[in-house]
């Protein structure tokens, strides 16, 4: 299978019946995406990573290097880590039992010992009180600083809302985990940016979101741009 035999299934099977209307949705010519679909065109990396996002799959599955979609968002593997898993994939049915034994009595272990044990603290880009919830905030005059959170695997900054318009999913004076995403999927929330006016809403087929059934929704549109991922509210307890 190649690249465009692959991204022509995605598309049909998400949906996009026609060339047209997945073009209209990635925002490109309906020609170049026929040029990628019957390989004239080899896909580059912004087109890959865009790609990938919109349809949750990984790199290695879009250029056939693989049959597994799953995206390890945020994962690393040092090079002593790389061996083992190339050794696990190499073992039978009965050594991966037995590997899967020890790893989980191990793990189980080191959990247990550290479950007392506070979470790890991190350094985070904050971008104060301006997500807003409500009617909307200059994301260029957003004040950045630095706040110290409990990790969060995948956060790129964290950024206070404002309003009500979330409630009672995030309510006025949370702070929320970004990531830093060109695409959310429909039900996911996220930070998006109108006409420079930055909010914090979830996203659907129709636009988007609040939570608070007194705001409307925000129909889309190509001024809608997407700043990020909302990955959950910091617990600023700890």
């Amino acid at each position: 299978m190649t690249f465009g035999e692959r991204l022509t299934e995605l598309r049909k099977e998400h949906g996009y019946s026609t060339r047209n209307e997945f073009a209209d949705k990635l925002g490109i010519p309906s020609t170049t995406l026929r040029n990628y679909e019957t390989d004239v065109r080899e896909p580059g990396h912004t087109f890959l990573k865009q790609i990938s996002e919109f349809f949750n799959v990984s790199v290695d599955y879009l250029l056939c290097l693989t049959d597994d979609k799953e995206v390890l968002k945020s994962f690393r593997l040092r090079e002593s880590e790389q061996v083992m898993v190339k050794k696990y994939r190499d073992l039978d049915d009965h050594g991966k039992e037995l590997v899967d034994l020890v790893l989980d009595k191990e793990h189980d272990r080191c959990i247990a010992s550290t479950s007392e044990k506070p979470a790890a603290l991190r350094l985070y880009t904050y971008m104060r009180k301006i997500a807003a919830a409500g009617n909307g905030f200059y994301f260029d005059d957003i004040p950045t600083d630095t706040i110290e959170a409990p990790y969060m695997e995948g956060a790129d900054f964290i950024i206070g809302v404002s309003g009500d318009s979330m409630e009672p999913t995030y309510n006025d004076g949370d702070l929320v985990y970004v990531e830093k995403r060109q695409i959310v999927h429909p039900g996911e929330i996220g930070i998006f940016m109108i006409h420079n006016e930055c909010f914090i809403k979830e996203a659907t087929e129709e636009g988007l979101k609040s939570h608070n059934p007194k705001y409307k929704i925000i129909p889309g549109s190509d001024s809608i741009q997407c700043i990020g991922k909302v990955l959950g509210k910091v617990d600023i307890t700890t």
